[in-house]
């Protein structure tokens, strides 16, 4: 039996971390474990400097290497290194996000995965003993199984948030956890009930707007099931601007700098898309952007380069809105720009 099943078995027959103990069967611990464990990954990407953990977690979703975890800077960069719960290593595809959803989905070209099957997602309430998988301080780097961690859902409630001066994009009900889930490397690791039903997606490092405590919570699966399952069939797919331009009607064919962004030179295929500098007055100036940001995000699109973004603004329409995230030291921004109706 593994260290992390005796541990939870004990959790709930003794109780722990200040919890009241609560009935349960020893045998169904040791079978839910490990099967959850299977279904969760550890991811390995961009990071690694100015305190940005390079390591995450997340959750296979298809039998064929489909993999949901929260979008942030892990995902800079055009693979991400999956280890599965046997240790196969494997390179994974951004394929789709949403960033007011927090969302991301990987692929991986894998079969016969064992995969937690969304239509069956339990909603859950207040007082549920719930169980949290995630590779929270890389724990796990190859065949290793996951973190396990007991709590109780303490409420579901609006999710109001920052990560240090700048409010977290999501939206929408959470559950609110009572255990300590938004240390590095835990965010994208799945909350399930006691059974091992697929609950929630635990979220990231963020503290509460009201009074500025660590929230330790986790997105409920029930309302990110149709965004998920849309990236899956390729009806939310990524798609590349520059590739799709040739041959077919442009949007308003406009710039960074009709925003008031003056980005880096492009020197090489892939330059990043950093800002150098900001037009005083302009819009970009009022949203606080600021020389050295760099743009990871448009409109939820993965942005790879500056020729990638290029062809991402030439396409958008006029009078829409243009959702930029950025990240900034240790910081990711979100800042929404109101296209002109006509270009300047």
């Amino acid at each position: 039996m593994r260290t992390f099943t005796r541990i939870i078995i004990g959790l709930c027959l003794f109780g722990g971390f200040g919890l009241t103990p609560f009935p349960c069967q020893a045998n169904s611990v040791s079978d839910v474990i490990p099967g959850v464990q299977s279904r969760v990954v550890k991811l390995f990407g961009a990071g690694g400097l100015k305190n940005l953990a390079s390591y995450g977690s997340g959750f296979l979703v298809s039998a064929d290497g489909h993999i949901v975890t929260v979008w942030s800077h892990l995902l800079d960069s055009d693979t991400v290194t999956v280890v599965l719960d046997d240790g196969r290593r494997f390179f994974g595809k951004v394929i789709g996000t949403d960033s007011q959803k927090d969302l991301a989905v990987l692929k991986i070209d894998a079969a016969d995965l064992p995969h937690f099957e969304l239509a069956h997602a339990a909603n859950i309430g207040p007082g549920a003993p719930v169980l949290a998988f995630s590779n929270v301080f890389k724990v796990a780097v190859g065949d290793e199984p996951v973190s396990v961690m007991h709590g109780i859902v303490s409420a579901k409630t609006e999710l109001s948030a920052r990560k240090g001066r700048y409010q977290l994009p999501y939206r929408g009900q959470v559950y609110v956890i009572d255990a300590v889930t938004n240390n590095p490397g835990a965010s994208g690791g799945v909350l399930t009930t006691y059974d091992g039903r697929l609950v929630g997606i635990l979220g990231r490092e963020v503290r509460s707007d009201q009074n500025h405590v660590w929230l330790n919570y986790a997105v409920p699966v029930t309302d990110l099931r149709q965004t998920i399952d849309d990236i899956v069939a390729g009806r939310h797919r990524r798609h590349d601007p520059l590739a799709e331009m040739e041959g077919k009607p442009t949007g308003g064919g406009f710039q960074p700098i009709d925003f008031g962004l003056v980005l880096v030179p492009d020197v090489v295929f892939r330059t990043p898309a950093y800002i150098e500098t900001v037009v005083d007055g302009s819009q970009a100036a009022r949203l606080g952007l600021q020389a050295d940001d760099l743009i990871i995000f448009a409109n939820g699109e993965l942005i790879h380069s500056l020729r990638h973004l290029d062809g991402v603004l030439r396409q958008l329409p006029p009078g829409d809105d243009l959702q930029l995230v950025v990240r900034r030291d240790n910081e990711l921004i979100s800042v929404t720009f109101r296209i002109p109706r006509q270009k300047p």
